[in-house]
């Protein structure tokens, strides 16, 4: 297992039979919280943070989280929810989405491609790719986002990632 333990503030308010959340959890690779206040603090995956997620944020770096927290709602009540979560909050740079749901769509990245997306940009492929096996269309996001993900692990910290973020945006 990698560096980091995985949290999810969990809402409930979507498909139970689409939610990655709920898989990770089954596999015991994440734990869930049904409240704010029992979800850990640590890097919040927020994508509606001012600051975008670099490996100067990582436990290697000095960081002082552990832990990443990702937000399983709609979409509709992410906002509102996610400021609630204590931690660093932190956006993902852009990265495509490869599940069922929003195959192809830039941002829209359900739980497990987030920690993914996440993993990798921290340094911890192998911890993604254990992740991600668990779904059968896993492997794909990987293979969608291979180079922005290598190159954003490159960078050294957000003002990087969002130069290389920004030759991916002038290509939509």
């Amino acid at each position: 297992m990698g560096a980091y333990g995985l949290h999810v503030r969990y809402e409930g308010d979507d498909d139970p039979d689409k939610c990655s959340a709920r898989k990770l959890a089954r596999f015991d690779l994440a734990d869930l919280h049904r409240a704010t206040r029992s979800t850990p603090p640590g890097i919040v995956l927020n994508p509606f943070a001012d600051r975008v997620l670099s490996p100067e944020d990582g436990v290697g770096s000095g960081a002082r989280h552990d832990r990443l927290v990702a937000l399983d709602c709609s979409w509709e009540t992410a906002q509102r929810e996610a400021f609630d979560l204590e931690g660093i909050h932190r956006a993902l740079p852009f990265l495509v989405a490869a599940n069922p749901v929003n195959y192809g769509t830039p941002f829209e990245l359900n739980t497990v491609e987030a920690f993914a997306g996440a993993l990798c940009i921290l340094g911890q492929r192998d911890h993604a790719e254990e992740l991600l096996s668990k779904f059968t269309w896993g492997h794909t996001f990987l293979e969608l986002n291979e180079e922005p993900l290598r190159r954003y692990a490159e960078c050294t910290d957000s003002e990087e990632i969002l130069d290389v973020q920004d030759d991916y945006l002038d290509r939509e």
